[in-house]
């Protein structure tokens, strides 16, 4: 099981939220806590200044003789957020005569009170966040004031969640901006990947522009340095094998012709003499079969000299070549594409040779349209070819298990090599498949013929 890597303009964009998403995060959080901390602390502030103003006003109201404490607090402006009580003599006082109030001042705020005169706590009363302000009016008298920062807790949740939406955007635009980054930086890369993927399907004349980005003068100047040495070297490779297979034609028509002679005179010759010469014969014709292909290969990287032609016609004849029933062709009445007529002849040639040597022979070739695009097939009743073998069974000099041991039947394992170099040259592809029912189908994809 294959382990799944993240790209590299993933693992950038990722690296960019991240980080824009750490860097907001912790800049909300801090904005966050200095909000609060200053907020609160000015709530504090206020609660306190307004517990000192209220301390005045009922320590003057205690000074009487018999003071109306509720009636006092009722005169105090406590607005709709505070709540006054006063413990006197052991007992609580509140606005309302609502005593239960005092529950909502803890007892070590009480102690703190009574022994330093005055105090602060925060607390929750009903769920709801408070701050109370205590101080001492007289030894048996303290005012306590309870300061609800309900409309403050909520104002910091709404902070909140607009700081975190906040780092979400953030964290989206960092991810625009290093995927707009990697897109910038990875667009050099991508012209050299074109470039490779032009000279794979055989286009030499590739180039990179070294005036593109002055960053990457060097890599494009050593990918055109290393593509003028292939192309050097091919053509170099392609000359040699041209000029070889010229040298070797004429020697090989004379020996043929010798060979023709003993051919002739075969029942004049003893057994092994015979036998002898009919290896020979055999041998030459492979060898002369050798070097046409090499000749055909040599030729390979011309540009395909395209024409109307009817392509069930030249599969017919094909067919007839081998002597073989013309009923295996499968082909509409109209088959006329634009194609190098030369070219894809070989190519039917070959695969019905190659059908005919180790397929046991062709049982149906059949050629038809897919809209634009031509598709030709070519199904034998053999072995079929092993998986093992399709990636490499258009190589040359490459021949399949399914051939058996060199032999004089072997072929010379050019033919389905030149069957991929001239389909190539239509911009088609050609692939193996396996048949229903057992066998190998030899499929033709050409586009845009027709």
């Amino acid at each position: 099981m294959m382990r799944w890597r993240a790209g590299l303009r993933t693992r950038v964009v990722a690296g960019f939220a991240a980080g824009a998403l750490t860097l907001s995060a912790s800049m909300a959080l801090v904005s966050y806590e200095v909000t609060r901390t200053y907020l609160i602390a000015g709530r504090e502030r206020s609660a306190v200044r307004s517990a000192t103003f209220d301390a005045r006003v009922v320590s003057a109201g205690l000074s009487a003789e018999h003071p109306d404490i509720a009636g006092m607090l009722r005169s105090l402006d406590t607005g709709g957020n505070r709540r006054v009580l006063v413990f006197h003599l052991g007992q609580w006082y509140s606005r309302n005569a609502d005593t239960g109030a005092s529950d909502a001042v803890p007892q070590s705020l009480q102690r703190l009170v009574s022994d330093t005169g005055q105090g602060i706590q925060r607390v929750a009363v009903d769920g709801s966040p408070a701050v109370v302000v205590g101080l001492l009016l007289t030894p048996a008298s303290a005012l306590y004031v309870i300061d609800y920062l309900g409309e403050l807790d909520q104002s910091l949740r709404t902070l909140g969640w607009l700081l975190a939406l906040a780092a979400a955007v953030v964290a989206a635009a960092g991810a625009g901006v290093g995927w707009y980054a990697t897109r910038y930086v990875l667009r050099p890369l991508r012209s050299v990947a074109d470039a490779a993927q032009g000279i794979t399907a055989g286009d030499l004349s590739a180039r990179l522009d070294p005036a593109t980005d002055p960053d990457l003068a060097r890599l494009s100047t050593s990918f055109n340095e290393m593509v003028d040495q292939l192309s050097r070297r091919i053509e170099r490779d392609r000359r040699f094998a041209a000029d070889v297979s010229h040298e070797l034609r004429s020697p090989l028509q004379t020996l043929a012709a010798s060979a023709s002679v003993l051919e002739r005179r075969r029942d004049a010759l003893d057994e092994r003499t015979a036998t002898a010469a009919g290896l020979v014969v055999a041998e030459l014709a492979r060898f002369q079969s050798l070097v046409d292909d090499l000749l055909e290969l040599s030729r390979g990287d011309l540009p395909a000299q395209l024409a109307p032609v009817d392509v069930g016609d030249l599969a017919r004849r094909a067919v007839q070549r081998r002597n073989l029933p013309p009923d295996i062709v499968d082909c509409p009445a109209e088959t006329r594409w634009t194609v190098d007529r030369r070219r894809l002849e070989q190519v039917l040639v070959n695969l019905i040779d190659n059908a005919v040597t180790h397929g046991g022979g062709p049982i149906a070739v059949r050629v038809r349209s897919d809209g634009p695009d031509g598709v030709i097939e070519v199904d034998d009743e053999g072995p079929g070819v092993a998986p093992g073998d399709r990636d490499v069974i258009f190589d040359r000099f490459v021949r399949g298990r399914s051939s058996g041991a060199r032999g004089n039947d072997a072929g010379t394992g050019l033919g389905l090599s030149l069957v991929a170099q001239h389909v190539a040259a239509h911009g088609g592809r050609v692939l193996v498949l396996d048949r229903p029912g057992g066998g190998a189908r030899f499929r033709i994809e050409l586009p845009g013929v027709r």
